[in-house]
């Protein structure tokens, strides 16, 4: 399906996401909207520069936005796309259109957020590291905001797993701020997801991060804040996912430590106290239940679909050998990892098909073992 209304409007100087949300709600389709005019445009709000460039129906923008996204795994993700989260759908108002770099099947995964200080103590990079590794571990897309501190952290953890994270940007995704985050900004584009609301060529802005926040929650079911002061960017993101009905958790730390203070006053607000990944995959159980329940779902159609179509497979080797390494006895993500020599992104996706085929169970906290046969 074409979306040339749709980037025409995201690459109109003037009209944001915002903007764009109001136009096309209000007539129905980004393709009305582009063909209303200049009079029906100002009664929304439009401004007269604006106007005059959408009028024109091409400009700069629009062309280097076209010849961004030729390349490869460059993606103008709109809300019919198959790949526009559902976790956004839910936002009101819920962004129009999502610029990618990478692989945008992770928008199809549950994701939770780690988010915290620019400026953390050693003890808060490492957590946010091993958090990123071991959630990225058990399955789980870690997204943070390519900020300095614990976010960088987290998605270096999350690498290190071999697992899967998205950034999202506040800035657009021609640009990485901050600039001393470059090589990770490639690494993940190469090994997961950027993601950004904002056209090519936007500059960061103060005004840019709370609404990059606002994505951040949104794509998540839950957010762990890992260490942040009493007023910090990081409590804004906990707080729109506490609006959102998403699980906030909060990392405790000493008295004495400034940086430990914003998670504490979640704390007192609400927010859950954890110590473990174990914690936040017990309390998040249900989201992930309804995850492979509707991945099970959606396995069904397909494979009735394609019964029709081919003959039946032979027996997976590698199917064969992560069962091997599964035993008789409950194991975990990472003993198994350990077992094989796989990635942790390998023997999570090769479990999911597994569970889906009913051949094994998945226990509390994450531990998986064979079902009767």
């Amino acid at each position: 399906m074409s979306h040339h209304a749709e980037l025409q409007l995201a690459c109109t100087p003037g009209i944001g996401a915002t903007l764009g949300s109001r136009l096309i709600e209000h007539f129905g389709s980004a393709e009305t909207a582009v063909a209303a005019g200049e009079r029906a445009w100002r009664e929304l709000g439009v401004p007269r520069a604006a106007c005059a460039a959408l009028a024109a129906a091409d400009n700069a923008r629009l062309d280097e936005t076209r010849r961004w996204l030729d390349a490869a795994d460059h993606h103008f993700i709109t809300r019919d796309h198959r790949h526009y989260p559902n976790a956004l759908a839910e936002l009101e108002p819920a962004p129009p259109w999502l610029y990618a770099l990478g692989d945008t099947e992770l928008l199809n995964y549950p994701a939770i957020a780690i988010v915290g200080s620019r400026n953390p103590s050693p003890a808060g990079l490492e957590a946010a590291r091993e958090f990123g590794f071991a959630l990225a571990s058990a399955g789980l897309v870690v997204v943070s905001g390519l900020a300095r501190g614990i976010d960088a952290a987290a998605h270096e953890g999350a690498l290190a797993a071999d697992g899967m994270t998205i950034a999202v940007c506040g800035t657009g995704l021609d640009r990485v701020y901050p600039a001393m985050n470059k090589d990770l900004a490639e690494r993940i584009a190469g090994n997961g997801l950027l993601l950004s609301e904002f056209g090519l060529g936007t500059e960061p802005a103060r005004g840019n991060f709370p609404r990059r926040n606002r994505i951040i929650a949104g794509l998540c079911s839950a957010t762990l804040v890992v260490e942040a002061a009493r007023a910090s960017g990081s409590l804004i993101t906990a707080r729109l996912a506490s609006a959102a009905g998403r699980e906030v958790f909060a990392l405790p730390g000493s008295i004495h430590n400034p940086l430990a203070r914003g998670c504490h006053q979640l704390i007192r607000d609400g927010a859950k106290l954890v110590e473990t990944t174990e914690h936040i995959l017990e309390d998040i159980a249900g989201v992930l239940d309804g995850y492979r329940s509707h991945r099970a779902q959606v396995s069904d159609r397909e494979a009735e679909h394609a019964a029709t179509d081919r003959p039946p497979a032979a027996e997976n080797d590698d199917h064969a050998t992560l069962l091997a390494a599964l035993g008789h006895g409950p194991a975990r993500v990472d003993d198994l990892v350990a077992r094989t020599g796989w990635s942790a992104d390998a023997v999570s996706s090769t479990l999911l098909i597994l569970e889906l085929e009913g051949r094994v169970h998945a226990g509390p906290g994450g531990a998986y073992t064979r079902t009767a046969s």
